[in-house]
């Protein structure tokens, strides 16, 4: 009955080595308070100096969405009280942001594409940290990211659920980490995303009464929060209640969104151009720099992947999402000669065991040249499926190059047909009923009856027979 309309504000803070308006630097934990100058404290005599690398970073996310780069941007004050900023306002963009309208496209969970719209991206500074657990009955205050560079990326509202919502902000997440601007660390607090949520009945073109979650900082509780929110506000117009607009907190425990206070207006900031900050101006010849210098960007990647190594659109998909791991699949793709087999190894083994370990691609300990060496050993069929991944298990725990492990282990697959046979022969001796049973049932019926069959041979040969002709010396025997 009700159709969901989510828009997001996606905080990115841009890896630049210092802060956007001074010379503090921006190297995540450091001891508290021990990277905040004057001017993060807006000390009386100081000035703010905006930071060039911010303005190249930004044009290159906007010229990366085919967005609208504004050679003039205004700096402005955003006022409110909190105890994080020292200076009673932060610094950021508002009428003359640095990205205008732009676009980017995501794949719908049935494989179509869908273009959402961005609104702007406005270059800020970021706030300091309140800390809650550090002292009994007290809140510390920890100034040292006042001050640091964050893109704050905004959606038009044209999401329509939560995995609409994951699906965006992973393009977004990739974008920023192929061009280099943001390591997008969510734990670490470097991508950060506030969901706007309302819900509407279905049909209807008029907005509902948003609500605001603020600061989620994973893929996952991004979806969690926004589909407890949508159905938070179903519960209340099902009862006959109105929705508040208001800004929310996520609380991933009790898995439910709790207020936190009423949502403001642009006008209850009093935003007003910063009288220490002249007006931007950059010229084509900036621009042109910042395009000469973009990656291949995912969608362009995707598009050479599935064209250069025959791969699925679906496969390229997923591969090209990680900058690090679609470099880590085009190098063992490229030394093997082997697309297809490479794909299948990154997006199976390799994958599950980061994703086990909670690491990157940089922490596995098996290299491209490992990987590419054990697939060569697939394709000239010194390995099979099973024995592949032992070596694979093996490399995982360092035990030496993929020669090595195959010597030391005796994995080398058996391909004497005549050896092959032998076994074969012992298996439907020691197995009378069983291949009786097969050689009375139907055609349809005796390919999952030969499962046992192929079974039983593998596990004789140690796993090492070669599977392609088990089963042909099989149906062979079996159907004489």
């Amino acid at each position: 009955m009700y159709e969901a309309v989510i828009g997001l504000e996606v905080h990115v803070q841009l890896n630049t080595a210092s802060k956007i308006f001074s010379g503090s630097s921006t190297t995540f934990g450091s001891e508290p308070n021990t990277q905040a100058s004057l001017v993060d404290l807006g000390m009386p005599g100081v000035l703010p100096v905006p930071n060039a690398r911010a303005f190249e970073m930004a044009v290159k996310f906007g010229l990366a969405i085919h967005a609208e780069i504004g050679t003039t941007s205004v700096f402005d004050r955003k006022n409110y009280f909190y105890p994080d900023l020292p200076k009673g306002y932060q610094i950021s963009q508002f009428d003359l942001p640095i990205v205008g309208r732009g676009e980017v496209d995501i794949t719908l969970e049935n494989g179509d594409t869908k273009r959402i719209g961005v609104t702007r991206a406005h270059l800020e500074e970021d706030a300091g940290k309140s800390i809650h657990d550090a002292y009994d009955g007290m809140t510390g205050i920890d100034l040292n990211r006042a001050g640091t560079p964050l893109l704050e990326i905004v959606s038009e509202p044209e999401l329509r659920s939560a995995k609409e919502a994951v699906a965006y902000l992973r393009v977004i997440h990739s974008i920023i980490r192929y061009l280099d601007i943001s390591d997008g660390n969510m734990a670490e607090g470097s991508m950060r995303c506030d969901c706007n949520v309302s819900i509407r009945p279905e049909g209807s073109t008029a907005l509902g009464t948003r609500t605001e979650i603020k600061n989620v900082n994973s893929f996952r509780f991004v979806e969690k929060a926004i589909n407890t929110e949508i159905n938070r506000q179903i519960e209340i117009l099902e009862d006959g209640g109105r929705i508040i607009q208001e800004t929310r907190l996520y609380d991933p425990d009790r898995d439910e969104t709790r207020s936190m206070r009423s949502k403001e207006e642009a006008n209850d900031y009093r935003y007003f151009p910063d009288p220490d900050l002249l007006p931007v101006v950059i010229d084509e010849d900036f621009i042109q720099a910042c395009r000469d210098t973009l990656p291949e960007l995912p969608a362009a990647r995707k598009a050479r992947y599935i064209e250069r190594y025959g791969i699925t659109e679906y496969d390229a998909g997923v591969l090209v999402a990680d900058r690090d791991i679609a470099d880590y699949f085009s190098a063992v793709a490229e030394q093997s000669g082997e697309g297809k087999l490479a794909a299948n190894w990154v997006m199976g083994s390799v994958m599950a065991e980061l994703n086990q370990r909670s690491q990157s691609i940089h922490d596995c300990p098996v290299t491209t040249e490992h990987l590419s060496d054990l697939i060569g050993r697939i394709k000239d069929q010194t390995l099979n499926s099973k024995t592949a991944k032992i070596v694979f298990d093996a490399l995982l725990a360092n035990e030496g190059s993929v020669d090595d492990i195959i010597e030391a282990r005796g994995l080398v697959q058996v391909t004497d047909t005549g050896a092959i046979e032998a076994i074969v022969d012992s298996v439907m001796t020691e197995n009378p009923e069983q291949v009786e049973n097969y050689r009375q049932a139907p055609g349809d019926k005796q390919g999952k009856m030969l499962g046992f069959f192929v079974g039983q041979v593998m596990k004789k040969s140690g796993g090492k027979a070669n599977p392609q002709a088990v089963n042909e010396i099989l149906r062979s025997k079996l159907n004489a």
